[in-house]
């Protein structure tokens, strides 16, 4: 089997840049690649898919909300309106290191221009709305949200559209098929046949009825292409819906004589016309209330064709259109395909189902594949969060309503009438306590990226761990490219939680795509890629992928067969060239198209030259559907250097099915061979030779790793190394190229090339999510020229830029003594003497001084029975001071607390009289240093209510101190390599090789 990943080896060069800087030295890492197969594009942006959806919220997102709620108008509608115009993020009030170190929120002003119109007088009021701190994105893809990191998860649901299912009959194992409409907002509508040929359906999930009632009432419903209807007048609807008219809409379906599904469904319905039916219908699904026409209407018209109350989404249209309407056009040659634009039911997709579910049950066709990526799409976090903006912003618009029918409608002023607490708690409800909202992962800078590219199939509207079956969570043919089969969690949530491939991203439908390189067997001697004279696309040199014409560019006929012929030059012929002319054999096959024979070939009423296949540089994203129509060849296809299949047949794919196939039917090929799988098993070395079980304990292991003291990037690497550090977030990248004017320990100061100057702040043994250290350090010099996108700074876990998780340490498989029997391992007391395998852990420690009912609590460093050498390290406050060194039971913050007292004896009360308060009794409820813990304070925060600082109620002081430990390599500690068996147990005993200590 071929390689999977490459190989790259590490050869660290030590070359002095500066010599006047006190003999500081550069280690530049120079990488070899041994790699057979090359890929065909670079590995995009690691996390582009959270930036660019939280972009799409702020730039089309909101819109598209605030469209969707204006106007607003009172219970009337002839009083007042109220309308959401332009709308504008401001700057946000502190900066991202400002909220880490204050446990603030990074948030951005949410401000609205709104227009309110006093309908009796025409009177137009306009103001611009303040509509609370919105949460904006980092750079890196986070939310800080009360001063620590989180990420939103993007979740993996069934996309809306009509899904057709086979049920078999248990007795007789007859297909009887069921379909479900699924909108993005609003009810669903559940079809199915039983044995005795009777179709009926749910209405969002209420009772079964024959389905020819729903027919029978949403044929009165007129509607046009745009989605837009009316009832037909009430004296015509006893003329609409008879039987005649539902056998003459489905009768070209309704075929089978044994079958006769029609019939059978108007036997069991008790309507006769349409109004009979809304009737029957309003008594079916609200059986408690009266029935009149007038509700039977406005409710069928509210569940199915009201677009505030029903919405398929852009994405539901396309699902719907692509399985009702398309295989129509494909056999018509006519697309009757509703507009995109068409975001409601119309009564022709209803019928259309119906008419697809007898096709089945006749035979014809196949059902939908649920776990199949083409019918399961991503919900990004721009989209998660514009669901939960819209819950608040219908709570504001019940608000708004009310305050209407309570104002005088002269009087009212849109800050009178908006309360922006509903849409503050919605958005605090989320980010707070969505499944989805994670405490983000940040051991070390992979299990930060890896966070950011998950995808969760739980969480609201999703899947539950306990109901989800064996299917739901298996790999399918087409993850491929798009979900790493390798990486997902063990245990209850095993397939249920994945991780995007390394080349994968979602498109704006919300399809995981994956890229392929375009092989081409055959060149058009026509300009189909013209439309109006303008190329649809760019148009590259088959074997030098050099841009030829731009797309957009306008071509006249000169350019065109310029075109035709820079495509055709080089290329060999898979069949002979015949002049229809005068029928003379022009060029045989195998025959190599020099520029002459191109020039006569363009001139030839030919529409398409057929060639020996090539592999193109041009590069198609395709959708999991798409893909299924495509056969795909593998990157791993032996392909000469002019970019020619080798062999005349190759090892492909064709929809779930692995065939070998002529090269001459072959239509995309892979991009890399790591495609298919995720980031963290990209950096796996080998790993086409590992067991698939090891690879997913590898891969889930590697984010476990802790920061060590002195990070050291791998001797042999899989060329991922230095993309996963650089997008994780960790590292600090240069925004612009310019010259380094001074690099210390925390801070870096460039000069840009457009003489601007830019400082980054680094971040100096921060506590992480998990306790880890997170410390950054410059790795560049005074003088030194940066380009954009370089790595100027080091994070934990990263060297020189690259991914640096463990050690390149000498490790011997070989009995010692039982002392690494079966899993355990024995280390070298080297490794422990000199902090190799040490690592960093900052632990915080928070004490608050509280109003109690017996008195305030306050911090001091008068504690009661404590003696001087227990306050040695605290300041005149009580407060210890940095750079303390700390043992168990030690005091960090000195506080005492009231005491509830009994009756006073009289030397008591004289003690009182004589001191005051301060003989009151008091107890000591210091901050003290947990058992087993050992360490140096390196940070004190202190806020107090008197000082302005914002502070939980009844809260007057509160104290945060930052630990940290240095943890040497012990007894018990997991030394897990990439492809691992279980934990390690590490014993302190040193190895000798030819009598000396392992180096």
């Amino acid at each position: 089997m071929p390689p999977l990943i490459e190989s790259v080896v590490l050869q660290p060069l030590i070359t002095p840049i500066d010599p006047g800087v006190g003999g500081r030295r550069e280690r530049r890492i120079e990488r070899r690649s041994f790699a057979r197969i090359h890929d065909a594009i670079e590995v995009p942006r690691l996390i582009e898919t959270q930036v660019n959806s939280f972009e799409w919220f702020k730039r089309e997102g909101l819109r598209e909300l605030f469209d969707e709620i204006s106007p607003i108008t009172d219970f009337t509608g002839k009083n007042l309106e109220l309308h959401f115009r332009d709308y504008i993020f401001g700057e946000p009030r502190f900066s991202e290191f400002e909220c880490r170190e204050r446990d603030l929120t990074y948030a951005a002003p949410l401000r609205v221009n709104v227009e309110l119109r006093i309908l009796s007088t025409g009177e137009i009021k306009e103001s611009e709305l303040f509509l609370g701190d919105f949460p904006v994105m980092t750079d890196n893809g986070t939310f800080i949200y009360n001063g620590a990191e989180r990420v939103v998860v993007s979740q993996l649901i069934r996309s809306p559209g009509v899904y057709f299912k086979d049920d078999k009959e248990p007795t007789s194992g007859r297909s009887l098929h069921s379909a479900k409409l699924i909108p993005n907002r609003g009810a669903w509508l559940e079809f199915e046949t039983n044995k005795r040929d009777v179709v009926s359906v749910k209405v969002d999930r209420k009772r079964k009825i024959p389905v020819t009632i729903l027919i029978r009432a949403i044929l009165a419903w007129q509607a046009d292409e745009t989605g837009d209807g009316r009832w037909v007048p009430d004296n015509e609807l006893e003329q609409h819906g008879h039987n005649e008219h539902v056998i003459e809409v489905l009768k070209h379906v309704d075929t089978v004589h044994e079958h006769p599904y029609t019939q059978a469904t108007l036997d069991k319905d008790p309507s006769h016309n349409s109004r009979e039916a809304l009737m029957e219908l309003y008594k079916r699904l609200r059986p408690g209330d009266p029935p009149t026409l007038e509700n039977a209407r406005s409710l069928l018209e509210s569940l199915l064709f009201n677009p505030r109350r029903y919405d398929l989404a852009k994405v539901g249209r396309y699902k719907l259109n692509k399985n009702l309407w398309e295989r129509d056009a494909r056999r018509d040659g006519v697309s009757n395909s509703p507009s995109m634009n068409v975001r409601v039911l119309l009564p022709r997709d209803i019928i259309k189902i119906v008419e697809q579910i007898i096709h089945l049950n006749n035979g014809h066709g196949r059902a939908d594949d649920i776990d199949h990526l083409g019918n399961r799409r991503v919900r990004t976090v721009g989209e998660l969060i514009q669901q939960q903006f819209r819950v608040g912003l219908l709570r504001l618009e019940r608000v708004v309503k009310e305050r209407m029918s309570l104002q005088d409608p002269d009087g009212a002023t849109p800050n009178g009438l908006i309360n922006i607490r509903p849409v503050v708690a919605a958005m605090r409800e989320f980010f707070g306590g969505s499944q989805l909202s994670q405490f983000m992962d940040q051991t070390n800078p992979l299990a930060e990226l890896t966070n950011k590219r998950r995808l969760s199939a739980l969480g609201p509207g999703g899947l539950s761990r306990d109901r989800a079956g064996f299917e739901v969570r298996d790999v399918h043919h087409s993850h491929y490219g798009r979900i790493c089969p390798v990486e997902t969690p063990e245990g209850p949530n095993i397939g249920l939680i994945g991780t995007m491939s390394t080349f994968s991203r979602v498109n704006e439908m919300g399809f995981l795509e994956t890229p392929y390189r375009k092989v081409y067997n055959i060149v058009e001697n026509a300009p189909v890629w013209l439309e109006k004279g303008l190329l649809l696309r760019d148009v590259r040199d088959l074997r030098t992928g050099d841009l030829i014409a731009a797309k957009g560019s306008r071509v006249d006929s000169a350019i065109s067969r310029r075109i035709a012929i820079g495509l055709l030059r080089g290329q060999i012929l898979r069949e002979d060239i015949t002049d229809p002319a005068s029928s003379e054999t022009i060029a045989e096959t195998g025959t190599e198209i020099n520029r002459t024979l191109a020039e006569k070939i363009v001139e030839m009423p030919i529409k398409t030259i057929k060639i020996r296949p090539i592999v193109s540089q041009e590069v198609d994203y395709l959708s999991a559907d798409e893909e299924d129509r495509f056969v795909v060849v593998q990157a791993n296809a032996a392909i000469d250097e002019h970019n020619r299949f080798v062999d005349n047949n190759v090892a492909c794919r064709f929809g779930e099915d692995f065939v070998t196939e002529r090269i001459d039917r072959v239509d995309y090929m892979d991009v890399s061979p790591k495609q298919v799988v995720s980031v963290s098993t990209a950096l796996i070395p080998f790993l086409e030779h590992d067991d698939a079980n090891r690879a997913l304990m590898g891969s889930n292991m590697q984010r476990q790793a802790v920061p060590l003291l002195r990070p050291d990037a791998p001797i042999v690497g899989t060329g991922m190394e230095f993309r996963a550090a650089r997008d994780s977030g960790q590292v600090v990248v240069a925004r612009k190229s310019g010259q380094v004017l001074s690099a210390t320990g925390d801070k870096i100061l460039v000069e840009e090339d457009d003489g601007n100057e830019r400082e980054y702040l680094l971040r100096k043994f921060m506590r992480s999510n998990q306790d880890t250290c997170i410390n950054q350090r410059p790795n560049v010099l005074r003088g030194q020229r940066v380009e954009v996108g370089e790595v100027i700074a080091d994070s934990s876990s990263t060297d020189f830029g690259e991914l640096a998780l463990g050690q390149n340490i000498l490790v011997a498989y070989m009995p010692w003594e039982g002392g690494n029997f079966e899993d355990a391992i024995l280390v070298s007391e080297r490794l422990v003497r000199e902090d190799i395998f040490t690592s960093i852990h900052i632990e915080k420690y928070e004490v608050e001084a509280r109003d109690t009912k017996l008195g305030p609590e306050e911090i001091t460093r008068d504690i009661p029975n404590v003696g001087q050498d227990s306050l040695r390290n605290l300041d005149e406050h009580g407060i210890i001071y940095v750079g303390a060194e700390v043992q168990p039971n030690d005091i960090l913050v000195g506080k005492i607390t009231p005491k509830g007292e009994t009756d006073l004896t009289a030397e008591e009360r004289l003690l009182r009289a004589i001191f005051g308060e301060k003989a009151r009794e008091v107890k000591d409820s210091s901050l003290r240093v947990p058992n087993g813990v050992r360490g140096k304070v390196i940070d004190v925060k202190v806020f107090a209510r008197s000082e302005g600082a914002e502070l939980p109620v009844g809260v007057n002081q509160t104290v945060r101190v930052l630990l940290c430990q240095k943890r040497k390599i012990s007894p018990g500690d997991k030394m897990a390599v990439r492809h691992p068996r279980c934990a390690r147990r590490p014993s302190h005993r040193s190895l000798y090789r030819a009598h000396r200590s392992v180096p």
